[in-house]
């Protein structure tokens, strides 16, 4: 607390004797606590209280608290590692530079995030409404992927179920509670087909015994949090009744998901495995791409998990799951970056590769990609083939599973990368496509370069 007391001092223009007098203390005793070398006791502190009217939680540990995990990630998010003990020095000792720079870490990314849509706009690819779907993919990443209420009713609903019995548990759900009985049929289009005159949940033959719990909680999801979801569709704010009936079929999905892999024991079977995405998605009866996307959900405030990003993408490099459970600039133009590992995935199929990538900002990041497909694999049937990836910020990534085989101090090894060549300003990338938006060419034809597009500031 010593260099608080020196600042106040400093802020009131008082000299160590003139303080030491006022709180009736010697001046070299004053100075020993200024050095830290003596407590600031409470009778002290009361008398800062008579004398200058503070508050003294000015001088509690708690703000200390408060300040490190926040300081934490914004240093990591500049590729900057600090010890712990680092960080508690300069959030005791300075408060005023930790937040400054927590402030300015916040100010960077909220400038990145506007430089990607202004992008956008002078680009002519993003449009003043975002298209529905769009717009239920902010609504989930607004919301850092967690829906409270859905998860804790999913949660209730997923514990009353024996383990390992999930699909017959909610089978005998529908029918005991709904009086909905499930049949099967061979069709390859539909999933998941409901008549609520017959009261006959229809799911496809080909489907998994984990799929078919979820398109079971789904349609739970519909029949009972259905004025739950209505309300949270009203209060999201969306115009488009096309938007607002897609983000009821996201809802209804999300609630499914909880209720297959119940918050608290999923939880806790991340922490114990390592967050290993293949033993979890074989303990719980469910695939790769379903556990990956559970894990992006578990921001519970009072039991967080590793706060991950996942994102799926196809050949052609089109996302079509984009969700964040903290701050990742995915691209809304202009495709992604081809160095990313979740596009190598592709080569090597059905096998988990592993990526230290750093964004142009010097952010750190360990990726785990790999490929899925859908559909029955029969001869000529056709099959969707996607590469799924799951991310966290480099601060988490000891806590996981896949870093055994990663140096995570050696900063040469991360894999520079951007979030799509349009709103990249990396010069000297060999995969850059297109020049950045906004930025002069100046092509020069006495030199050639690896990059076709230089980009050269004037001046």
């Amino acid at each position: 607390m010593g260099v608080r007391l020196k600042r106040l001092r400093e802020e009131r223009g008082m000299t160590q004797a003139a303080l030491a007098s006022s709180l009736e203390l010697s001046p070299s005793y004053l100075n020993q606590m200024e050095r830290n070398q003596r407590p600031l006791t409470v009778p002290v502190l009361l008398r800062l209280n008579a004398v200058f009217g503070l508050d003294v939680q000015l001088f509690s540990e708690a703000e200390e608290a408060r300040l490190i995990p926040d300081l934490r990630a914004a240093l990591a998010d500049q590729g900057a590692g600090a010890s712990m003990a680092e960080l508690r020095e300069i959030a005791s000792n300075m408060p005023s530079v930790a937040r400054a720079i927590i402030d300015m870490q916040t100010r960077l990314r909220e400038t990145s995030e506007q430089m990607g849509v202004m992008a956008g706009h002078l680009s002519g690819e993003v449009s003043g409404d975002p298209a529905p779907f769009e717009a239920v993919r902010d609504y989930f990443y607004n919301h850092r992927n967690y829906i409270a209420a859905l998860d804790e009713a999913a949660e209730a609903l997923g514990q009353g179920i024996r383990p390992g019995r999930m699909a017959e548990g909610l089978t005998d759900r529908l029918g005991g509670r709904h009086g909905i009985r499930v049949a099967t049929e061979d069709d390859a289009q539909a999933l998941r087909r409901f008549d609520a005159e017959s009261g006959v949940l229809t799911l496809s033959s080909r489907l998994t015994a984990g799929q078919r719990a979820f398109q079971m909680a789904t349609q739970l999801g519909f029949l009972e949090q259905d004025a739950l979801i209505d309300q949270l569709g009203r209060d999201s704010g969306m115009a488009s009744d096309d938007a607002r009936a897609l983000l009821r079929i996201g809802l209804a999905n999300y609630f499914a998901g909880a209720v297959i892999l119940p918050y608290g024991a999923f939880l806790q079977a991340a922490e114990a495995e390592r967050y290993d995405i293949e033993r979890l998605a074989h303990r719980f009866g469910v695939g790769f791409e379903t556990t990956c996307h559970r894990l992006s959900t578990l921001q519970r405030p009072e039991a967080r998990g590793v706060p991950f990003f996942f994102i799926r993408v196809d050949r052609a490099g089109n996302i079509s799951k984009r969700q964040s459970a903290t701050d990742f600039h995915f691209s809304r133009i202009g495709g992604s970056c081809p160095l990313w590992n979740v596009y190598e995935a592709f080569s090597r199929p059905g096998e988990v590769l592993t990526q230290i990538a750093q964004m142009p900002d010097g952010r750190s990041y360990l990726w785990v990609a790999r490929t899925v497909s859908h559909g029955s694999g029969g001869f000529g049937a056709p099959v969707k083939r996607f590469a799924v990836a799951l991310g966290c910020d480099l601060a988490h990534a000891d806590r996981l599973v896949y870093s055994r085989v990663l140096d995570l101090r050696n900063p040469d090894l991360a894999t520079p990368i951007g979030a799509g060549c349009k709103i990249c300003d990396r010069r000297t990338c060999p995969q850059r496509a297109f020049p950045m938006t906004g930025r002069p060419l100046r092509p020069d034809p006495s030199v050639s370069r690896l990059a076709p597009y230089s980009g050269r500031e004037t001046g």
